[in-house]
């Protein structure tokens, strides 16, 4: 239980440095709110390590703590939005068993980024926001894929019992 708690916040700290990282690194500013989703990948890998509790505290902690260190009231909005789509597409796509983990990821960037444009149109009470869902898909499409493959090469090279 001691191991799998230090694993666990090791994770949030990982998922943290890599919202921090993200956040100074914008990918396209073309495009507002495309990211590569990095600590996602942190949230993909907790989610086959550990379950969807686990995985699902964990990335409240990133988004609490990286909002409140480096964000605002409104980050705070867009990225719990986000978060917690993309979570219930995960969670879903894992139980179904009929997405690889790289699949999961990928149900995971889309949704991030639906939530997101949900709260950008509650916020400006406009749904013409909606002009960018094209490019948001299509980059959730591809930051899926990226951290999905990261994290499956990721628990491939984990030794066994790793975190238990």
């Amino acid at each position: 239980m001691k191991r799998k708690t230090v694993v666990l916040g090791m994770m949030a700290a990982a998922a943290l440095m890599l919202s921090y990282v993200e956040s100074i690194l914008p990918l396209t500013p073309s495009i507002p709110g495309v990211r590569l989703g990095l600590p996602n990948l942190i949230v993909v890998l907790c989610l086959y390590l550990y379950g969807w509790k686990e995985a699902l505290l964990t990335n409240l902690a990133r988004v609490l703590l990286s909002s409140f260190l480096f964000g605002n009231l409104y980050g705070m909005l867009y990225s719990l939005c986000g978060a917690l789509f993309s979570f219930a597409a995960m969670g879903l796509a894992k139980r179904s068993r009929h997405f690889s983990m790289v699949g999961t990821s990928v149900w995971g960037g889309v949704f991030h980024n639906v939530g997101q444009l949900l709260a950008a149109m509650f916020t400006v009470q406009t749904a013409q926001v909606a002009f960018y869902l094209p490019w948001l898909l299509a980059a959730g499409c591809a930051a899926g894929v990226f951290n999905g493959v990261c994290a499956r090469s990721a628990l491939a090279h984990l030794p066994p019992g790793f975190g238990k």
